[in-house]
This record gives C-alpha cells, structure tokens and sequence, in this order.
C-alpha cells in the first residue's frame, strides 16, 4: 500500500537548519519586516499504512525579511516531551500528543503554533525554538484550535475549539490583546464533529457542524472507549479517528457576537464539508459565508481529504427567511483559501487559493479571485514547482486591497529545494524569491508576523 502523504514532497525532511546567507532574486520591498512562518507535519516515524497527514509531528518554517534582506532561515520541530526523546535532547517519553502541526501566528508578543482537537498551543521564541505549552496565562486550559480569527478592528483572537470525543459541545473563546482569555462559552451541537475552522463577522459567529464525527471504532482494541486523545495519537495507532457520518445533518449556526448557547440559529445545509471558509460579512438581514466545500472527506480515502474536487462556494445564510442559498462561485479544485487579514469579517472584493485537483494533489498554480467581478486570474510558477498556501501582507496600513505582495513557499521538484516566492498582489507577477537550503514538505497554514 502506497500512501500519498508520505511521498515526494509531503515526505518528511530529516533535520533542521539554521541558514542566514540565503540568495535572494529579484527584490525584496522595503515594507516588508518581519518573519513569514509556517506550520505543518514532519513526522519523525510513521507506519505507512495507517498514518494520517494530519497527525505528523509539527515542524515550523520561518524565514526574517528586513530592510530588503532575507537575514535568515529556521525549520524546527515543535518539542512535545515525545519528540524530545525521538531527538536524544531528554528522556523517551510516551506520545500523549501530536505536537502543534497547523498553524502559527503571532499574538500578544508571543509566537504560537497551534493544532486543533483541544490540544495544547506551543509557545515558540523570536527564532523558532519550543518555550512549552501554551494555556494563554490559566485562562483557557484544556487546548485550542488550529484556526483563531483576529479582529482587525479590535485585535482580539476569536476561536472554536472542539474535543477529540466529547460529543454535543464545542467551545466559542475570545483572547485578548493582553493574551489572555476574556470570554468562554460552550456551545451544543448534534454530536462529536470535527469542527476545524469557523467563521466570524462584525456582528456573529459561524459555526459548522458537518458530517465528519468521531469513531469511537478507530480507537485500538486496547482502550476503553471513548479515549478520544489516545484513539487519536498513540499506542500503536496513528489513524485518525474521524469519519464521513451520513447520517449526521449538516448544518450552520449563526450566534450573535455576545449571545448565549440559546441563542444560537441553526440552518440546514446539503451534506459536505468544509475544512476552510475564506471570510464572511454581514448584509443587512443576510450573512455571507465564502468557502471552500469539499463534496465530502473521510469516507473511502482514510489519509487525508481525497474525495472529490473541492470548489469556492457561496452560503448566503437568510436570517429573515430562516434558509440559506447556496451557490457556486468557482468550479476550479482549490484549497487553503486567504483573505486580506484587515478584512476578516467585512466585505471582500479578493480572495487567493491554490489549485489542487480532486485527491488533493497541489497542480501548480494560485488563483486569485475578484468577486465583485465574478473573474479569476491564475498564476502558473512553472514545470515541477508546486506552491502551498500564500498569505497578503499590505504594502502599508492604508493599502488598497491588492495594493502589496502575496507569499508562501513553493517546491521545486528539480532542486528539490523550495523558495520563499513574492509575488504582486494586483499584477500576480513575481516580485523575489528566497532560495532555501532545503524543501519545505507540503503542509498546512502559515503567517506574516510584523515586527511589533
């Protein structure tokens, strides 16, 4: 049995560098200070047959831009106690824990990976190397999320976070610009789903309760069901416990920003799933959810989404009328949707996807999308070079939409080496690259984090 996500470019790199004479073509603008960083899994082993590529241990890539310069290169795994011990850096230790593998961001001075599942955050220095768990000061124990959302007119970091096998809740959090949690609030759902990423506007929250729930059947034999944190990681399993349920209903909720569990509105929606929206706002009566729907996961294809080609969709959720329209707004296969970070919760005239086809396979190219003109420009980086996510990052404050660069890595399969790669974001044409010492693997999500 072959399995795609530990092969060619989703396979693991074997050590981590520290780089700081890096080439550099083309020109890096000025504007730019900062670190892009991103997260994803490297696992240190791995039973073919069963492993997840969702459940490799976390390794975070960053490289320093100032002044025009690429100052240095850093891939480091995040040190859970396990992954310690697999490094002969402290004692062997069980693995009670994938190590945070899926995102990074910056907050409130910190750097944060994160992982979902209500596992913990990890805390890492300026350059990359593990401080320990992160329980934001005592105030949020119990894990986070992979996918906070910051408001960019407050600051604070909205979150959903759900459990590995605690069925009929998830949690709704607000951090504060001081790091610390400021508003919890558990929410009832229909049972025990995988709810990765959710959705916030200036006036709600946005919840998605699909139908991809927890088998307590992947758990070992061994353990006394549900364990949910065990069934997920450990003791001789690496399957990840969750499956496409159809018999679960597929829904959105809709909670006002300040609202209790019982004030929750919930909407059905046909059977799918989706792992990202790329943003939401507010109109009039109406919300509108932007997002990228899978047809559905987890059902036949056990190592990671493979089950059909995943579109840009648009969910027009009617709170006067009590439905919800939904329609498609690019046939094209896409993932790992982004949005100008300063528009997260209002109207968005762009939006930045890259191309996969319907097994997940990354084809080569970024879509941008103008929906206010219904159009969409590709950006192709040429034979064998495959880019992950791209992030915006605004030329200033005040920039128009488009007005700055897109980034993100992208593999070269003749070097195998990968590129820290800028382009335009108005024009899509290729501004610089940052030659690395290595390959970045495929992985997940990723950030500009700014100097102050």
């Amino acid at each position: 049995m072959t399995n795609q996500f530990l092969e060619d470019n989703f396979a693991p790199v074997t050590r981590e560098h520290t780089a700081t004479r890096l080439e550099v073509t083309g020109h890096l603008p000025d504007f730019l200070d900062g670190r892009y960083l991103r997260n994803g899994p490297n696992p240190l082993a791995a039973d073919e047959d069963t492993y997840h590529w969702f459940l490799g241990d976390g390794m975070v890539h960053g490289v320093r831009l100032r002044d025009g310069r690429a100052e240095w290169y850093r891939n480091r795994w995040i040190r859970t106690p396990h992954v310690a011990g697999l490094l002969g850096e402290a004692p062997e230790a069980p693995n009670t824990g994938i190590g945070a593998n899926t995102n990074v961001i910056g907050h409130a001075g910190r750097t944060l990976a994160l992982i979902e599942g209500g596992l913990p955050a990890y805390e890492l220095t300026e350059e990359l190397d593990t401080v320990g768990q992160c329980d934001f000061d005592g105030t949020l124990p119990g894990g986070y999320t992979a996918h906070p959302k910051r408001d960019p007119r407050t600051g604070e970091l909205h979150a959903v976070s759900y459990r590995f096998g605690v069925g009929n809740r998830v949690q709704y959090s607000v951090i504060g610009t001081d790091g610390r949690a400021r508003r919890v609030l558990d929410i009832e759902v229909t049972g025990a789903p995988m709810m990765h990423d959710f959705s916030l506007t200036e006036k709600h929250v946005v919840f998605y309760d699909l139908p991809v729930t927890f088998d307590p059947h992947q758990a070992p034999a061994h353990v006394d069901v549900p364990d949910p944190l065990t069934a997920r990681t450990g003791r001789g399993v690496s399957s990840l416990p969750y499956r496409w349920n159809e018999d679960y209903p597929a829904r959105v909720g809709v909670l006002p920003r300040e609202g209790g569990n019982g004030d929750v509105r919930w909407f059905d929606v046909e059977p799918c799933y989706v792992f990202h929206p790329l943003n939401a706002y507010d109109d009039g009566h109406r919300v509108v959810l932007d997002v990228v729907r899978h047809p559905r996961v987890f059902d036949r294809a056990l190592h990671g989404p493979a089950e059909g080609l995943p579109t840009l969709d648009r969910w027009t959720v009617d709170l006067a009328a009590g439905k919800v329209l939904e329609e498609r707004l690019d046939d094209h296969g896409q993932e790992f949707p982004r949005v100008d970070e300063r528009l997260v919760g209002r109207a968005h005239r762009y939006g930045y996807a890259v191309a996969v086809d319907g097994e997940s396979r990354l084809t080569g190219a970024l879509h941008k999308h103008d929906l206010h003109k219904g159009s969409l420009e590709r950006h192709t980086f040429g034979p064998g070079r495959v880019p992950g996510e791209f992030v915006f990052v605004p030329s200033r404050v005040d920039a128009a939409e488009d007005d700055g660069v897109l980034m993100g890595f992208v593999f070269d399969a003749a070097t195998q080496r990968s590129d820290l790669t800028l382009l335009d974001a108005a024009t899509l044409e290729t501004v610089a690259a940052v030659h690395l010492p290595d390959r970045v693997p495929h992985g997940f999500h990723g950030n500009w984090v700014p100097v102050g």
